[in-house]
């Protein structure tokens, strides 16, 4: 089955779903040039939102749109979420019988932390997780990654290691490293180093974000080891799960942020620079130390 009739048959799961709890006014499926859609309209407030499943070398993704504050928005969201997803790979990947993936999580925003997972996972293991949905996280909504994290830590607690590095830790080590990616290098290799303590494992497979290798590589107990960093490692499914964990943590970060009072931006666009500057002007410039990865060039233009 190819990938556009993935996505029809995505698609046609979330339809069937909805039209089943007669609450809802439902279009018709439409096929676009790179995806499918229809309407849910609410019978009781009117409210509407579109559901899109998108299809393309990157996989199926699924979008919703509409007001994401809104009760509405959200019922809707948990449905989709609690619908079985398929599995989306376009080919069988020879994935080794055992190793460690990892994969980060926010070194592209300005706010929150760098976080960073490695995960263990065998042939066992690996045929459970394609079962919760475990895909790369960018293909994934924020309840869908909060949904797998919490399967994936239930039923494997021992596999997998966390370094969350706040934005206020991040900038320290940003001032020792001086480089990005030697910061990367060095969380990458802790969460490895701390995993294979429990987990003796011959191959190890990072999503590649540098030219050069590992440090943890070089060390001569790990010898016997073979590491591979490979770009868009996320289509092997012990990478797929780090990058879920990782992203897990950022969204709840995010979360906690707002439920301070302080709702912030994802990413490192335009609007930015306004809230950073928003934050200085209500909390002082020491509060986006806590917040803000401040090597960016957007600290530059800020007013401090």
């Amino acid at each position: 089955m190819n990938i556009k009739n993935k996505a029809l048959g995505q698609i046609k799961s979330f339809h069937s779903v909805l039209s089943k709890l007669n609450k809802f006014a439902i279009s018709e499926i439409e096929e676009k040039n790179y995806n499918y859609e229809f309407t849910v309209k609410s019978n009781s407030t009117g409210e509407k939102v579109k559901i899109q499943v998108y299809f393309g070398k990157k996989g199926i993704r699924t979008v919703i749109q509409g007001n994401k504050e809104a009760q509405f928005y959200k019922e809707i969201e948990n449905l989709i979420t609690d619908e079985p997803l398929l599995d989306f790979a376009e080919d069988e990947l020879q994935e080794p019988e055992e190793y460690i993936g990892t994969d980060e999580t926010g070194k592209g925003d300005f706010f929150g932390p760098l976080v960073v997972a490695a995960v263990f996972v065998n042939r066992e293991s690996r045929v459970k997780l394609r079962q919760m949905g475990v895909r790369d996280s960018k293909l994934l909504t924020d309840s869908q990654i909060l949904k797998i994290s919490n399967s994936i830590k239930n039923q494997f607690p021992e596999d997998f290691e966390i370094v969350f590095i706040s934005p206020q830790k991040y900038n320290e080590l940003y001032d020792k490293f001086g480089n990005l990616n030697k910061l990367l290098d060095w969380a990458h290799s802790k969460a490895i180093e701390n995993l294979l303590k429990r987990k003796k494992c011959k191959i190890i497979i990072t999503d590649k974000f540098s030219k050069s290798a590992l440090e943890i590589s070089n060390s001569t107990e790990n010898s016997h080891i073979e590491f591979h960093t490979i770009p868009k490692a996320e289509k092997y499914t012990g990478v797929a799960v780090a990058s879920i964990l990782a992203r897990e943590q950022m969204v709840n970060w995010f979360t906690n942020m707002k439920n301070e009072g302080i709702a912030l931006p994802k990413g490192s666009s335009n609007n930015i620079e306004a809230k950073a500057n928003e934050i200085i002007s209500r909390f002082g410039k020491e509060k986006l130390r806590e917040i803000a990865k401040l090597h960016f060039k957007t600290t530059k233009r800020l007013n401090t």
